[in-house]
């Protein structure tokens, strides 16, 4: 039998703007990581066939974007709406959203200070994908679009709309 983990406060291995808490390393059911998010930092609308996702707003508010849309997925997600009339949703502290296989989904901090959240993935080994990312991105020059979509598909990313940086809204 294995031994649990315990992290104080601040622990674990950094990655990005998140700390991974624990992975594919102990764990093959789920990654964890608590995630900083800067303002107007948008991941982009996408989705995965295999791996399902929770998110959990601990600090500021995010646009949450947890459904199909209704026809093409075209322009801003945050102007999506699924067929039943479901709109995104602005989250603050305590706010969950719970995103199944295949469902498009999409983070944006609208405010003007960093948001944090708890984000967990099953299967794990999402870590390998934000690992593998600042790799690309760390390399001289702009990253190669080719090199981040097979990167992408290689980790079961759909990309929908691109991940931007934009201002929040005053």
């Amino acid at each position: 039998m294995t031994d649990g983990l315990l992290l104080p406060p601040g622990g674990g291995r950094a990655i990005q703007a998140m700390t991974l808490k624990t992975g594919a390393e102990r764990s093959p059911v789920w990654s964890v990581f608590e995630a900083e998010v800067a303002p107007g930092f948008d991941v982009g609308a996408h989705l995965h066939e295999r791996a399902e996702e929770v998110f959990y707003v601990l600090d500021g508010e995010l646009d949450l974007l947890a459904f199909r849309p209704a026809g093409e997925p075209v322009g801003d997600w945050r102007t999506w709406e699924s067929e039943s009339g479901t709109r995104v949703y602005r989250g603050g502290p305590g706010s969950f959203m719970h995103v199944p296989a295949g469902c498009p989904h999409a983070f944006f901090n609208p405010g003007p200070a960093p948001a944090r959240m708890l984000f967990l993935v099953s299967p794990s080994g999402h870590e390998h994908y934000l690992r593998e990312l600042t790799d690309l991105l760390a390399a001289p020059g702009a990253p190669d679009p080719a090199e981040i979509a097979a990167l992408r598909a290689r980790h079961d990313i759909h990309q929908l709309t691109p991940l931007t940086v934009r201002p929040p809204a005053s």
